[in-house]
């Protein structure tokens, strides 16, 4: 890391005002040179550096001019000729950085001269000139450099320089009445631009705004509006077991459908509809509508519907789910008259859309119940014919009863059976009892045969009970199951229904339209405001890009 050298400071030490370190001015004007100190030390006189005191470093630091014997010939600078010669050099008006010029050459030559202005008259008497370019660059080229000394011969001509300083000094009252004049040009050049910017502001900005103003006051027709406030709410959810009940009852459960509504108010068939129903065109197409608001008698749908755009407001809040509605008309009834039909025409767009999820839903269930319903009484049938077909109402009673005669029926020919061996175990059993007991035993026999072949084969050309029984229990069972599909058709039904009555929307009016009874547009002082931020915004724009591409181009 490197720090920055520090400079040196110094101080310049003055002695006396300027004015008396630089003399007073001749009868023409001009500077005079300050007389020369007296020597401190020896009390002779000096020629001073003229220059001495007055900020400006003449490169020799605070000492004096170097001043030594005058050699032998040498001019004095009290000779009236040299005298002159230096007068004439003091009002060629120099400056002091060719004085000091002018000292460093005749020290470059081995010159003695007493002053700055003497160090001049020498180095033209010798035929130098300290102002030539050649000369200021020998000043920098050393003799030991060039080995030699080049031979310098005196010239004949002095050569002036191109441009010479005025020696004019500008007086107080000079310099203040030129400061007067910058100060009133300046200010004659402020009047103009601001004239100017006056005149620019008052064409592109104030006329404009004038006008809108004027129109707004003066012209614009008085506009009613009439506001209303209305909300979209779905059925209760009974269930409330699934995770669309969380949401049951805020405006997120409705929010599809009141941006539906909201878009069908603010569509073409809406503005069709109540220009068939009430007017729309025929109400803004009368004599005393303003020209800007004013339809023609045979305007076009597309003009309707932008006049429509502008006079029909509807807004949607999603937090709230409300959808508020305003409608401007140039006459309250009139303005009254079409919010009502537009909330109508909501109502009716909102039973629209979910008339038919309620139907799809309620069709496939109430079909499906139907079939079922059908073939259960076809199973129904099918067990009354079996039972009228076959004389048997009930096959397992018919069954209980045979069962139980062939029960009966068997205990006695076991009782018989026992009779019979009671009466053989006598060694001279009753012949004639004897055969009595063995009659009835056979009868009993065949009965109970009897009665059994009814249970398995029936009688001749009918069907046995078992058969009967089989068929019976075929056609209940499928009755049964017929009654259970019915069931749960049913059950299907009444859920649909219930999923139908959650899908139903009521439109719930919160904010009934009143007619007002003062216009509410237009709004001339807002209007009138916003133009003109409108035409100054415009202005700044557009003077902001014209400044930008002059200074492109410029630069």
């Amino acid at each position: 890391m490197t720090t920055k050298p520090r400079a040196k400071k110094f101080r310049i030490r003055r002695s006396g005002s300027l004015a008396g370190q630089l003399g007073g001015k001749d009868g023409e004007g001009r500077q005079q040179p300050a007389p020369a100190k007296e020597s401190a030390k020896g009390g002779g006189t000096a020629d001073a550096n003229p220059f001495e005191g007055h900020g400006t470093e003449d490169g020799f630091g605070s000492e004096p001019f170097p001043t030594a014997a005058r050699a032998p010939g040498q001019e004095s600078a009290k000779d009236p000729a040299v005298a002159a010669e230096i007068e004439a050099i003091k009002k060629e008006g120099l400056t002091s950085r060719q004085l000091r010029m002018a000292r460093r050459v005749a020290q470059k030559y081995g010159l003695e001269p007493t002053s700055d202005y003497d160090a001049i008259r020498l180095l033209r008497k010798k035929g130098v000139d300290p102002f030539q370019r050649s000369t200021m660059l020998e000043l920098v080229v050393p003799d030991a450099a060039t080995g030699e000394k080049a031979d310098k011969l005196p010239s004949t001509q002095v050569k002036q320089p191109g441009k010479v300083p005025s020696t004019e000094v500008m007086t107080e009252d000079q310099r203040a009445r030129e400061i007067y004049l910058i100060q009133r040009d300046i200010a004659r050049r402020r009047r103009r631009k601001a004239a100017l910017l006056f005149v620019r502001l008052a064409f592109f900005v104030f006329l404009p705004t004038f006008m809108v103003g004027y129109y707004y006051y003066n012209i614009a027709t008085p506009l009613y509006a009439t506001k209303s406030e209305f909300l979209i709410q779905q059925a209760d959810n009974q269930g409330g077991g699934n995770l669309g009940g969380l949401f049951a009852g805020t405006g997120l459960a409705t929010s599809q459908d009141a941006i539906t509504v909201q878009s069908y108010l603010q569509s073409r068939e809406a503005m069709l509809r109540l220009d068939e129903d009430i007017g729309f065109k025929s109400h803004f197409s009368q004599e005393f509508i303003d020209p800007l608001l004013r339809l023609a008698p045979d305007a076009s749908n597309e003009e309707a519907y932008k006049l429509y755009k502008r006079l029909v407001k509807i807004g949607y809040d999603p937090t709230e789910g409300i959808i508020r509605m305003e409608v401007a008309a140039a006459d309250p009834k009139v303005s009254q008259e079409y919010s009502l039909a537009l909330i109508k025409y909501a109502e009716e767009q909102v039973d629209n859309l979910s008339k038919r999820l309620r139907e799809d839903q309620m069709k496939g269930a109430r079909e499906s119940y139907i079939e079922a319903e059908n073939k259960m009484i076809a199973a129904q049938n099918r067990v009354l014919e079996l039972q009228e077909k076959l004389g048997v109402i009930d096959p397992a009673s018919e069954t209980s009863a045979l069962m139980g005669q062939i029960s009966n029926f068997e205990t006695q020919l076991q009782e018989k059976k026992l009779q019979l061996q009671q009466l053989l175990d006598n060694p001279r059993p009753n012949q004639a009892r004897v055969d009595g007991v063995k009659g009835d035993i056979k009868r009993l026999e065949n009965l109970v045969a009897e009665l059994r072949a009814q249970l398995t084969s029936g009688a001749t050309g009918s069907a046995s009970l078992a058969r009967i029984t089989g068929e019976l229990r075929l056609a209940e069972n499928e009755l049964q199951t017929r009654q259970a599909m019915m069931q749960q058709a049913l059950q299907q039904l009444e859920m649909a229904r219930i999923e139908a009555n959650r899908q139903v929307r009521y439109l719930s009016l919160g904010v009934s339209p009143v007619a007002p009874d003062e216009p509410t547009y237009p709004r001339a002082f807002e209007n009138t405001f916003v133009a003109f931020l409108i035409f100054s915004g415009i202005y700044l724009m557009v003077s902001l890009t014209a400044s930008v591409l002059r200074e492109q181009i410029s630069a």
